[in-house]
Formats: C-alpha cells, sequence, structure tokens
C-alpha cells in the first residue's frame, strides 16, 4: 500500500496501491470532473469509476474525464491489473468488479433497470482490501452505492458521500446518509485532499504503538467513556482490534493523537455512537465457509437427531449473529437435515441469534436481504426459504420463527443453557486470551452432553481439550466430553452489578478497570478486625472466600460438588446461622451468636459473628462469617445449671418450646428451598417463553410500522388521484360549458348519466335526475323516436343524426353516437343538441325569396 502525505506526495510501503471506487448516476459528470481535477499526478492511488450508462450506446466518458484529469484516465479491461495514478471507467453493459488486484468484467446479472454495477463493485472491494478500501457515492438517482458503502463501512474502510445539495440529482448521496454509512460528506473538489489525509493520518495512528503508560491510560480513559455511553465494556477486546477502528475515527477528524481524540469524545457525544458502532464487527454472509455448512447438514444434525426422540425440540445458539444470515443459514440447514431423514420425525429447531449492535438485529428481525445474496444462495434454496419482495429477498415465515433474536452481550450477559449446537465462529479472535480461557468452559457448560461448538477458521479451544473433542478440524466443529474429574472454574455472566462466582473469588458482572485482588482484600478485612477462621458468601450463600482452617464448622455434602454455606455448615449449626443470616441481608446489622453446641468428632462449644461489607467498595453485599471457639462449660458448672434448669420448670418448657421452633424452622425450610428450586425452574422457562413474545411483538410492531407507512404513501397516493380527477373532472364540465352545446350522456341502458347546463333548456333536468330513463324524460321536442334511435345506435353503433324542431319554435341537430372508454369499450351513448334556428330561418326567407 502506498499512503500518501496531504501535499499529495507517496511514501512506499507495498506493492498494491489502495483504490478509489466512484459511483456515479445521473448528473455525475460534473462532480467526477470536479473530483479528478483535484487529484495530483503522484496520489499513488487508483481509482476506478462506475457510472449509469446506456447499455446500447457506446460511451464518450473516457474522453469527458480525461479533459478533466491529470492522471491518466482509460476504460477497464478484463483481467486487468490496477496501477496507481490511474482512473479506470467501466464500460458500457457490463459489471465491474475486483479479484486479486485485478479488474474483472461480466455481463449483468440483472435485467436493466435493476442493476447495481455501484454496488458490485464496492462490495468487491470490501471483500478484496478490507479496511483499505475507499468508496464515494456522487450524485445521481435511486439508493445504488449504500449496500457497497455499508459492506465497505463495516470492514473498517473509508467512504465519502456527495454533499446532497451541491448534487444535480440527490437520491443516492441522500439514501447512503440516511443509511448511515457515511464517514464524510463533502462537495467532489475536497474529497481527494480528505482522502490523502485520512490515508497520512490514519496510517500514523495504526503504526503507533501504545506501549507507553499515556497512550494507555487514554485508551482506557476512552473505554470507560465508552462503557458508561453503551453501558457495554469493551476492555476484553484485543488492543490491536481497538486501535485500529479507533484510529479510523481519528483519520477522519485529522486528529494525529489519542488524547486528542479522547478530547473530541469529551466535546462531542455523538461521535461516541459513531466509536461504538466502529467497534462492532458486522461481517457474514449466507452459507459463508460452505464446507462447515455441509459438515452440519451430513454429519452433526444426523448425528444430534439421531439421540433424540420423535417430536424433540432441539435448541441451538448464535453467537454474534450480526444481520442474521448465519442463524438463517443454521435453520435452512436444519430443514434440508430433517427432510432427509429416512423416516422423517416432528423435530423442530429453537434458534436464540444474538448480537451486541442493535441495528444489526433490527436488520436481522426483518429478514429482508438484496438481490446479491443469490451469489451465495443456491436457486433452489432462494426458491424454497425466500420471496421476492421489492428490490430484494424476504426469508419465508417458516425460517423466520425458528429464529429468536435478541440484543445480548455474551461477555456481560446470562448465556443461554440446554443447547445442541453453539455457534461462535470469528467472534473470540478479536478477544483477549484471559476473556477467550474464561469462554470456552461457559460454553460447555451451556451445551447439552453431546452438544457440538462450531467456531471461526482461525479459532479453537485453546487449552480446554479436555472439554471437548474434535468433531471436524477444518470445519473447527467440536463435540462437547462429559467432564472429567478435573473441577474446572466458570464464571458466570450475570445482570450489571451483580456478583458471580468464580474460582478465583467475587468479580463484578461489570468488569472493573483494574483486576481486584479478592485475596488481598479479604484479608485487608480479616487483619483489621478479626482473626479466627472466616468465609466471605454472597446474598444467596455462595461462598467465594474461605480464610483459615474452616473444616471444623463446614464440610462438603455428598453428592454433586455445591460451595453453599447453607449445605456446609455442620447440621446442629445451621438453622441457627441461617436465620441469622438472613436478619443481617434485611436489617444490614451484625449478629452474634454464643454458645452453639458441636457435636459428633469435635464437640465443644462454638460463637458466631455474622457482618455486612460495606468496604471496599467491591466487596460491597457481601456477607463475612466468622467462627470462635468458646471454652467449655467445667463439670460443677454444668452440674450447677442442670439443677437450676430441674428446679425451674418455666426454663425447661421454654427449652422444649425453642427445640419445637426450631423443628419447625428446619422443616419450613426445606419445603421452601424446594418450592423456590421449581419457581427457580419455571421462572427460568417462562423467562424464554416472554423472550419469544418480546420478540414477536417487536416483530409485529415493526411490521405494522412499516404497513402503517405503506397505507399512508397509498393514502397519499390515492388522495393525489382524487384530486387530479376533480381537476379534470372540473376541467370536462368547462370544456362542455364552453361549447355552448347542450349534450346529455347515458349509459348501456339509456339512464341519464351526466348533462350539462345547456340541456335544461331543452329537456327538464335537475341534478336529482342522474340515473333515470331517457324514455322518462319531459323534452319540448317534437322528437318521439329518440328513445328509439338511441337503441338502434347502441345495437349498430351506427351514428344517427337528426333535425328536430321543438314546441317553442326551435330547430336543432340532434346526434345520437356511442360512448367509447379510453381501452376502446362502449359504455353507453353521447346525445348532442346543436342550435340551428337561425340556420333554418335563414334558409327559410331564401326559399321564399
Amino acid at each position: 500500500m502506498d499512503p500518501v502525505s496531504p501535499g499529495g506526495h507517496r511514501s512506499h510501503l507495498g506493492a498494491r496501491p489502495r483504490i478509489v471506487g466512484l459511483g456515479a448516476s445521473a448528473g455525475g459528470l460534473e462532480p467526477l470532473a470536479h473530483f479528478l481535477g483535484n487529484v495530483p499526478v503522484n496520489s499513488g492511488l487508483a481509482y476506478v469509476v462506475v457510472q449509469h450508462l446506456d447499455p446500447d450506446r457506446k460511451a464518450m466518458l473516457v474522453e469527458l474525464l480525461q479533459r478533466a484529469s491529470l492522471v491518466p484516465v482509460c476504460e477497464a479491461a478484463d483481467e486487468q491489473a490496477v496501477s496507481p495514478d490511474t482512473v479506470y471507467v467501466i464500460p458500457p453493459n457490463c459489471e465491474l468488479t475486483l479479484v486479486g488486484g485485478s479488474l474483472h468484467l461480466a455481463q449483468p446479472s440483472e435485467p436493466r433497470g435493476l442493476r447495481l454495477p455501484i454496488d458490485v463493485l464496492f462490495s468487491s472491494l470490501a471483500r478484496e482490501l478490507g479496511d483499505q478500501a475507499i468508496g464515494i457515492v456522487l450524485s445521481g438517482m435511486g439508493s445504488d452505492g449504500t449496500l457497497g458503502l455499508q459492506a465497505i463501512r463495516s470492514l473498517g474502510g473509508l467512504t465519502l458521500v456527495q454533499r446532497p445539495e451541491s448534487a444535480q440529482f440527490d437520491s443516492m448521496p441522500r439514501s447512503a446518509i440516511a443509511a448511515g454509512c457515511a464517514d464524510i460528506i463533502d462537495d467532489p473538489a475536497a474529497m481527494p485532499q480528505r482522502i490523502f489525509a485520512f490515508v497520512h493520518d490514519r496510517d500514523g495512528a495504526a503504526a503507533k504503538s501504545i506501549d507507553d503508560v499515556d497512550d494507555a491510560q487514554t485508551l482506557s480513559s476512552i473505554l470507560a467513556l465508552l462503557r458508561e455511553h453503551s453501558k457495554h465494556d469493551l476492555s476484553l477486546y484485543k488492543s490491536s482490534t481497538l486501535m485500529r477502528r479507533i484510529s479510523r475515527r481519528m483519520g477522519v477528524h485529522r486528529l494525529a493523537t489519542l488524547a486528542d481524540y479522547e478530547s473530541l469524545l469529551r466535546q462531542n457525544p455523538a461521535e461516541l455512537g459513531l466509536l461504538f458502532q466502529e467497534m462492532l464487527i458486522g461481517v457474514t454472509s449466507f452459507f459463508r465457509d460452505p464446507p462447515v455448512w455441509e459438515e452440519l447438514k451430513n454429519e452433526v444434525l444426523p448425528a444430534l437427531l439421531a439421540r433424540r426422540t420423535k417430536g424433540a425440540r432441539l435448541r441451538a445458539w448464535v453467537v454474534g449473529c450480526s444481520t442474521g444470515e448465519e442463524a438463517y443459514s443454521l435453520a435452512m440447514v436444519f430443514q434440508e437435515a430433517t427432510d432427509a431423514l429416512a423416516s422423517p420425525a416432528d423435530f423442530s429447531l429453537q434458534i436464540f441469534a444474538s448480537d451486541l449492535n442493535a441495528e444489526a438485529i433490527a436488520v436481522a428481525r426483518r429478514g429482508h436481504y438484496p438481490m446479491r445474496i443469490a451469489g451465495d444462495v443456491s436457486p433452489e434454496r432462494l426458491k424454497r426459504f425466500f420471496e421476492v419482495e421489492g428490490e430484494g429477498f424476504l426469508i419465508n415465515k417458516s425460517v423466520r420463527e425458528t429464529v429468536l433474536f435478541a440484543q445480548h452481550d455474551v461477555t456481560m450477559d446470562p448465556p443461554f443453557t440446554k443447547l445442541d449446537i453453539l455457534s461462535c465462529r470469528n467472534l473470540i479472535i478479536y478477544f483477549t486470551a484471559q476473556l477467550q480461557r474464561r469462554l470456552v468452559p461457559l460454553f460447555h457448560y451451556c451445551l447439552r452432553s453431546g452438544g457440538f461448538l462450531v467456531l471461526g477458521g482461525s479459532e479453537t479451544v485453546g487449552r480446554w481439550q479436555t472439554l471437548f473433542k474434535i468433531q471436524d478440524s477444518k470445519a473447527r466443529i467440536y463435540r462437547r466430553e462429559d467432564e472429567s474429574a478435573q473441577v474446572h472454574a466458570i464464571e458466570f455472566p450475570a445482570n450489571r452489578g451483580s456478583f458471580r462466582l468464580t474460582g478465583e473469588g467475587t468479580k463484578l458482572s461489570h468488569p472493573p478497570t483494574h483486576r481486584v485482588n479478592l485475596q488481598s482484600l479479604a484479608d485487608q478485612v480479616l487483619l483489621q478486625e478479626f482473626s479466627p477462621p472466616a468465609v466471605l458468601v454472597n446474598a444467596a450463600g455462595d461462598i467465594v472466600y474461605i480464610s483459615g482452617r474452616t473444616g471444623k464448622y463446614i464440610e462438603p455434602a455428598a453428592g454433586k460438588a455445591n460451595w453453599n454455606i447453607h449445605v456446609m455448615l455442620r447440621p446442629e449449626i445451621r438453622t441457627q446461622v441461617t436465620a441469622a443470616m438472613r436478619h443481617v441481608l434485611q436489617q444490614a446489622k451484625p449478629v452474634e451468636l454464643s454458645e452453639l453446641r458441636l457435636a459428633g468428632d469435635t464437640p465443644g462449644l462454638l460463637g458466631v459473628t455474622i457482618r455486612p461489607i460495606r468496604e471496599p467498595k467491591p466487596l460491597e453485599g457481601l456477607l463475612m462469617i466468622v467462627f470462635r471457639d468458646l471454652p467449655d462449660v467445667p463439670a460443677h458448672a454444668a452440674r450447677r445449671r442442670r439443677q437450676a434448669g430441674a428446679v425451674d420448670p418455666a426454663m425447661a418448657k421454654e427449652a422444649a418450646r425453642l427445640q419445637e421452633e426450631i423443628l419447625a424452622l428446619r422443616q419450613e425450610m426445606a419445603a421452601s428451598q424446594e418450592e423456590l428450586q421449581a419457581a427457580n425452574e419455571e421462572l427460568q422457562s417462562t423467562n424464554e417463553e416472554l423472550q419469544s413474545a418480546n420478540e414477536e411483538l417487536t416483530t409485529s410492531k415493526e411490521e405494522s410500522q412499516s404497513m402503517n407507512e405503506e397505507l399512508q404513501t397509498i393514502n397519499g397516493e390515492l388522495q393525489s388521484k382524487l384530486d387530479e380527477l376533480a381537476l379534470a373532472q372540473s376541467d370536462m364540465q368547462n370544456l362542455l360549458n364552453s361549447t355552448d352545446i347542450a349534450t346529455l350522456f347515458l349509459d348501456n341502458n339509456l339512464n341519464v348519466r351526466r348533462f350539462t347546463e345547456k340541456i335544461t333548456r331543452i329537456i327538464h333536468l335537475r341534478d336529482s335526475d342522474i340515473g333515470r330513463p331517457l324514455s322518462d324524460l319531459a323534452s319540448t321536442l317534437i322528437y318521439p323516436q329518440m328513445h328509439a334511435d338511441a337503441t338502434q345506435m347502441l345495437r349498430t353503433l351506427t351514428f344517427c343524426e337528426r333535425q328536430i324542431a321543438t314546441t317553442d319554435n326551435l330547430w336543432y341537430s340532434v346526434r345520437i353516437m356511442p360512448y367509447r372508454t379510453l381501452s376502446n369499450v362502449i359504455q353507453g351513448a353521447v346525445i348532442t343538441f346543436v342550435d340551428i334556428t337561425a340556420a333554418k330561418e335563414l334558409e327559410s326567407r331564401l326559399r321564399k325569396a
């Protein structure tokens, strides 16, 4: 690549030049000339121009652009290598793409009127060049270029759009701006310098190291601003990914340092939203990496279905689904796999598809994709799983109902569980090694026994080889192995602000900026106020830290490992400590228990202190339980107490009552625990049903909004047509009245349809007479056979013309002719009455003379 300085001087960093794609349509010649007129001879960039051209005429675009350009302009040829400082123009009736550094020409795949050559070029630039691609949309009608700019921008390339006010036709620029895919909006003449500055500044920022302390702190501050703005923490993404995305925004604003960009973020909150969208990786397509889908269809899904009973419902989770192509691909492959079974059974699949990008989720929920997906989806699948809608394809209902979309952060939100398939492709490569080590055990936990994990081509399970067995190494498909004897630490994401249990201690769901050493913090509290054995538990009773030798007071329960204080406490003290914990949680005050007696191998008296933790902040909300051994009561003191108890019946009765109360509390707690367990399972099920219902309601709302917009558009069009018809009717009425000819319109049954004002002098008509038969009308005409003549005309379609006198000594030329519609259909008769009285009188005088 050859980055350029603002002055146009090139520093050679590679053999292949950056390529600038320019798309234009109607009114595009002038902005193209202005752009190329400001491109220096030694820019180091190559330029590819795509304009909507008449396919049947030879284009003069090369000659016209060469007059304004300082660099050579030529017509693109098939398999032509791209050289810097050259302008390549698309020939007529072709599609132009970049493949392997060469230009390729092909016949258009769509009929004239539906072709999108700018999108085709920009998409190929995005695939080939990634974040090195540059796309520009200039004047034109329609929306060609918008999807291509989205593809370039999603991979980190630069996108520019002509200022709509300067465009002769602003539909294409406005479409790109409305889609939110324009990094720079400017006049064509200013764009070259903006591009040169971006390339120079971005290469400098990308090459800069963030090893120094100032830049590292600045990056942490930027991530903190993003976390405050979006409520999502990106600190566990790789620093190289973060810097690449940040440097792109720095290049757009021509900022040289991270500190300058941090200042911009603090002064311009809207830039935080743009940067957050920049951070989200959204590269996907239908059936990406075909061998993976063939393996799923032919091996993985049949193996899963073979183990399930008829009518079973499989569950899958697609992590980082972006705009939904991968989730829908899995749904289509599942239907094909079930169709291929020897004995078809009523299997179903529920796919949970999640992504951090709310805009991508909205696109996925709509399920509408452009025509270019025909390159990724076979004609058979297009016919079966899609419907043509507008200028694209819409996922059909059977596939759409299989997928439930949700905005979800895999690093912070609770995961979906009891899965048969978990697909997380090309996502964890952007995470740090620490986060990757945390996610793989979590994925193992989410899968059912024998479930399958699908990763991207550059991803592996790392050191967790004991948790998964390779199903297909090339496709990166792993089968879940049952847990071995070794216990693996799993960090469960939870709601923001709550705590999670890990093997190392307690962490906040929202990861702090600096890693908290829980052991040192807990030791600090213990050293300040306690010295005996103690445990640190959360509100649910889960043990998160143990200090000292606590084996005398707590012990693992039989069965599956359960690190909960309510289960591990010795039975003789469990009820008292549990009740005291509940009191501490409700009152937020310490509780002291004294003279609790231990039995078994280690008898003795015990004192327990339970205290809520308020400081330090990372431990806020936890409980510290401290155990103290008390000296046993001497024998003579015990005798005195027993004697005192024997002579005091009230104390004996009270002790019996307390014993009964303790027993009742134990039974109540056991019943409550069973009820809570059942309620928890019901709530989990209800939660998924509510998520599904919410998804459907959201989709229905979007569909209703879309339908409402369509109805409003149709209503506007109909209202416009009504106005035009009313105007046309007025024009026709004025025209007929201005001719001063009495006219009567009849339908096929010779009933009155319409008439002019002049007719009222001959036939006595009012507006209420519309629809009356001709034979019922009274007139001054001495023309009894008028009805018969009209009937004869409708039968023969022959004009009838007569000169008829009236009872008031007037004469009229009566002409009866067919009423023809625009489609040449006879729908009645037209009778005109032309006053010829003056002609008749003149004729009479001439005869007398």
